[in-house]
């Protein structure tokens, strides 16, 4: 008897590329194996808890701060804001982006001359619901034609994640799932769930633990029915033309500017201003399609 076909079987792929792990240290051939394999992979206990727990403080300021303007934070769905940041508002923003695993991962994947263009954090607040599933952006060009990632994001929890917290979701292997039936290309359909649903993974990161993914690959943050926040920061680096900088407002000051070392300043894109101006978040396609919070 044949076999019946799956929606998986339906599912138009990009082919991708072979990554060049050749010369790199085990570990990082390790992480860029995997995202292009699955598309996520990550380190427990990169940083300790208390750099973790300085983190969740500096989230909470800015959190708070963001709340209370017009266009501070911008909803992600139902109890649950993203908030973009500037690099001088998280105390542990150097030790994170000059993090030897974090600095090579990047240069393996997306070149010696990539690009920091995003610090933000989601707050899935209690009452939380699924999001839809959904990548980042749209599927660039580049990555449909050569298989190439050209950006990474950068997970770092502020809290330890329990199962009723919300977990985040994902779909392992679909970052290479072309935007057939999917809205604005970044919103699958529903008929495409059930596809999600058998791949999915729930990560349960602690304090101290980073993980990296293709912003490509399915996703979905889930119903937090606790009574505590889960804050999750996000770095987004970027393969130059990738383009997504232009999306965001980081800046730093002249002064945190000259204080970095040259091998970080040469990655950042951003303006060098005198003075911090808050950022207003932009209504992006994100929220439209998730709702307010």
């Amino acid at each position: 008897m044949e076999k019946s076909r799956t929606i998986t079987d339906t599912v138009r792929r990009a082919t991708p590329a072979k990554p060049s792990i050749d010369g790199l240290d085990p570990d990082t051939a390790a992480t860029v194996q995997a995202l292009y394999d699955t598309g996520v992979d990550g380190r427990k206990g990169l940083f300790s808890a208390e750099w973790a727990d300085r983190l969740r403080e500096d989230i909470e300021v800015a959190y708070a701060e963001a709340l209370t303007r017009p266009g501070g934070a911008v909803g992600r769905g139902t109890k649950r804001h993203y908030v973009e940041i500037h690099p001088e508002q998280m105390r542990g923003w150097l030790e994170l982006v000059d993090h030897p695993w974090v600095r090579s991962v990047c240069e393996a994947v997306l070149g010696p001359d990539y690009q920091i263009i995003e610090l933000g954090f989601d707050v899935p607040n209690p009452g939380a619901k699924d999001q839809p599933w959904h990548r980042d952006f749209p599927m660039p060009e580049e990555t449909k034609e050569t298989g190439r990632l050209t950006s990474l994001a950068f997970n770092v929890t502020a809290v330890d994640t329990d199962e009723d917290m919300g977990p985040f979701e994902i779909a392992p292997t679909t970052q290479w799932d072309l935007p057939d039936d999917f809205d604005h290309e970044m919103f699958p359909q529903k008929h495409l769930y059930e596809r999600f649903a058998e791949l999915a993974v729930r990560k349960y990161p602690q304090r101290g633990d980073v993980s990296v993914r293709s912003a490509l690959t399915i996703h979905r943050g889930t119903a937090n029915t606790s009574e505590k926040a889960r804050p999750v920061l996000v770095l987004g680096v970027d393969a130059p033309g990738a383009g997504n900088a232009e999306h965001h407002d980081m800046a730093v000051t002249h002064g945190f500017y000259d204080s970095l070392p040259e091998r970080v300043k040469e990655h950042l894109v951003c303006p060098v201003v005198d003075e911090l101006v808050p950022i207003t978040q932009k209504h992006t396609i994100e929220g439209l399609m998730m709702g307010d919070a």
